[in-house]
C-alpha cells in the first residue's frame, strides 16, 4: 500500500469555518436536572425497552436491549428516576420514543463492565462482544453499529482497517479536538479495534488542515503498529468510499460494502469509545460535539451526555447573539436542519450549528441550464442534474435506472448549483420511495 493519497473524483472546498472552535478544548458539560433520551440511537433495528415509568436507575444501567444483530442496547447517562416513557422531537422531524430521566445529584455508577486490563491476550470475539454491549455505534454521524462492522462474514477477508479522523465537513472539530486531547485513547481504541479485525496494524486518515492533530498522533502512534496519513484538503474526503480510495487506491463498487474490498472504517471517536469500553468498563453514554456557527456567543466543543437537550447545550454555550436562520444537527453540508429545540444530543450528533440569516440565500429553486457543475464536483461519477429531474417528474423509477442510490448524499452538487436546486433533497427523497416500493413489493 503507498504512503501516498491519491485524490478521487470530483469534490468541493467551502470555507470550513472551522476557526469558531478549532483552538476551544473540550469542556464537560455539568450534570443536569433532567435528560431525555431518544431511545432509536442506530441505524437498524430499535433497541427493547427494560424499564418503565418510576424505575430508580443508575448511571450506565441498561435502559433498552439491542432488538437484534444489526441494534444495539441503550444506557442510562446518569442515576436517577424514570419519570416518563413518552414522545420527544426527533432529529428528522417527527416526533420518537424517549426516556425521561430525572436526575438524583448523585451521578453514581451501577454496576460498569469488568475493564479488561489484558486487552492484547484477550479473544477477539470477546472484544466484539464487549463493543456490542457497550452500545457502541459510528459516532461521525452514520449510527450504524459497530460491532456489525467488525464481524465480517466467514471467508470475507479483512487486510485493511482505516480510523478516520478527516472531519471534512466544515464548522465542525469535535475530532480534531479528540485527536488533539485524547490522541493515545484514539490510537488505543484502534489497536484494538485492529485485534478484533485479526490485523497487525491500522491507519487513521486525517487532512493536512490539522498539523497539530497530526503531529499528536504520530508520537503515539508507533507504538501500536498504527500509521497516520496526511490528505489533501477535499471535500468529502471523510465519505467513507473516498476515504478508502485516497488511502488503498480500493474502488467500493456501487452496491458493495468496505468489506467487499478488505476495509473497514470506524470514526476515530468510536474508537475512543471502544478504548473507554474496553480497558475503563464504560459503555457508551457520551460524546464531543461541537456547538458553533456565528450566533452563537461562545462557540467550542463539549463532552455531552446522551439526552442532553439542544437548548440546553446553547445555554451552555452562552446563548445566542442573534436570531439565527437555520438550526441543524452535523454540519452544513449533510446536517439535518431542525424545527426544534427539545431534540436531544444522541450518540452520533457531531454537532450542534447555527447558521445566521446573511449566511443563507433566500432563493427560489430555477430551472437547470446544465451547466454540468454538478456531474463535474460528483465523488460518486452520477448525473445529478438528470436525477434531479426524473424526481421532480416523479419518475423514481427513472431515477433508479441513473443509479440515484450511488449518491452519498455530500451535498457537493447542491453546493456549486448556480440555479439553487435542491439537488440532495431530491435524491434523499427518490432513495425513500424507492425503498418504500420495494418494502411494498416483498410484503
Amino acid at each position: 500500500m503507498s504512503d501516498k493519497p491519491r485524490k478521487f473524483k470530483g469534490g468541493v472546498h467551502p470555507s470550513d469555518s472551522k476557526a469558531l472552535s478549532a483552538s476551544c478544548a473540550i469542556q464537560d458539560a455539568p450534570l443536569l436536572d433532567k435528560y431525555v433520551v431518544i431511545m432509536h440511537q442506530n441505524i437498524g433495528a430499535p433497541p427493547q425497552l427494560l424499564v418503565k415509568k418510576g424505575d430508580v436507575v443508575k448511571k450506565g444501567q441498561l435502559l433498552a436491549k439491542a432488538g437484534g444483530f444489526v441494534s444495539v442496547p441503550l444506557h442510562a447517562p446518569t442515576s436517577g428516576t424514570v419519570s416518563a416513557i413518552d414522545k420527544c422531537p426527533g432529529p428528522t422531524g417527527i416526533s420518537v420514543p424517549a426516556i425521561h430521566i430525572d436526575a438524583d445529584g448523585e451521578d453514581e455508577w451501577g454496576s460498569p463492565f469488568e475493564p479488561i486490563a489484558n486487552w492484547q491476550n484477550c479473544p477477539a470475539g470477546e472484544l466484539r462482544q464487549r463493543v456490542w454491549d457497550a452500545g457502541i455505534v459510528g459516532m461521525g454521524g452514520a449510527g450504524f453499529p459497530a460491532h456489525v462492522k467488525l464481524s465480517p462474514p466467514e471467508g470475507k477477508e479483512i487486510d485493511t482497517l482505516i480510523l478516520n479522523g478527516a472531519e471534512c465537513e466544515p464548522y465542525l472539530t469535535a475530532d480534531h479536538r479528540l485527536m488533539l486531547e485524547q490522541a493515545e485513547d484514539v490510537v488505543l481504541g484502534a489497536a484494538i479495534l485492529a485485534r478484533i479485525l485479526g490485523l497487525e496494524s491500522a491507519v487513521i486518515g486525517i487532512e493536512e488542515n490539522k498539523p497539530d492533530a497530526i503531529a499528536k498522533l504520530e508520537e503515539v502512534a508507533g507504538k501500536y503498529h498504527v500509521r497516520v496519513q496526511p490528505l489533501p484538503v477535499n471535500y468529502p474526503q471523510g465519505a467513507e468510499k473516498q476515504l478508502i480510495y485516497a488511502i488503498t487506491g480500493r474502488e467500493v463498487p456501487v452496491g458493495k460494502l468496505p468489506m467487499d474490498v478488505k476495509c473497514v472504517v470506524q470514526n476515530v471517536a468510536s474508537a475512543v469509545a471502544v478504548a473507554d469500553a474496553v480497558v475503563k468498563g464504560i459503555p457508551s453514554i457520551e460524546r464531543v460535539t461541537t456547538v458553533t456557527g456565528r450566533p452563537v456567543k461562545t462557540p467550542g466543543n463539549w463532552r455531552f451526555r446522551i439526552g442532553t437537550p439542544i437548548a440546553k447545550a446553547l445555554e451552555l454555550a452562552g446563548g445566542i447573539t442573534e436570531q439565527p436562520a437555520k438550526l441543524l444537527l452535523g454540519g452544513p453540508m449533510m446536517g439535518i436542519a431542525q424545527s426544534s429545540l427539545g431534540v436531544t444530543v444522541m450518540k452520533n450528533t457531531s454537532g450542534i450549528l447555527l447558521i445566521s440569516s446573511d449566511e443563507v440565500s433566500l432563493y427560489s429553486s430555477e430551472p437547470c441550464i446544465r451547466c454540468g457543475r454538478c456531474v463535474e464536483v460528483c465523488p460518486m461519477s452520477i448525473l445529478p442534474a438528470t436525477i434531479s429531474q426524473a424526481v421532480e417528474n416523479k419518475r423514481f423509477d427513472w431515477a433508479q435506472e441513473l443509479n440515484v442510490q450511488a449518491c452519498i448524499e455530500c451535498g457537493s452538487c447542491s453546493y456549486v448549483c448556480p440555479s439553487h436546486r435542491p439537488l440532495n433533497q431530491h435524491f434523499k427523497w427518490a432513495k425513500v420511495e424507492i425503498a418504500s416500493k420495494l418494502r411494498r413489493r416483498n410484503d
